[in-house]
């Protein structure tokens, strides 16, 4: 069955999908604090936030989203989840890199209507470019390779 006429699909990608909204408070929120509070670079903060997103979005993964994913140990399971994440890394950085300038001359012309600063609308919009381009990476190389071992028939 195709992905599109699956609901039991739909509702692993709803539930992917909300697994990742809590990711990104994760990843946003250690950004913040880490590029505000401790002056790092976009590039070292974002990949501490990116760490910490994989290892809250595996677990709420493992036991909400995919629970009947059963026949690999749970380290193994880890494992592959960071290799994915890791290649999403991969692509997420280049995004900062080469998005991150780009977007700072954009907020700079947008923070006449919005109340924050031009470096941190910036960095935001970049993080989130990024976040959505991964995300999509992410669902559809875990579910079919990290958690490949579900029922194959879906209803």
């Amino acid at each position: 069955m195709s992905f599109v006429s699956s609901s039991k699909e739909r509702t692993r990608f709803i539930r992917f999908i909300s697994v990742g909204a809590i990711g990104a408070v994760v990843d946003f929120g250690i950004m913040n604090l880490f590029s505000k509070l401790f002056n790092m670079p976009l590039i070292l903060a974002g990949t501490i936030s990116f760490i910490c997103a994989i290892i809250s979005n595996f677990m709420l993964n493992r036991f909400w989203t995919y629970p009947d994913s059963r026949s690999r140990s749970i380290t193994r399971q880890l494992i592959m989840f960071f290799i994915v994440n890791v290649a999403g890394l991969a692509i997420r950085l280049p995004i900062l890199h080469f998005l991150e300038p780009p977007m700072l001359k954009l907020s700079a012309q947008l923070v006449l209507f919005i109340p924050v600063t031009s470096e941190f609308l910036g960095k935001n919009l970049t993080l989130a470019v990024a976040v959505s381009v991964v995300m999509l990476w992410n669902f559809f190389i875990n579910r079919y390779w990290t958690y490949n071992d579900i029922d194959k028939v879906v209803t």
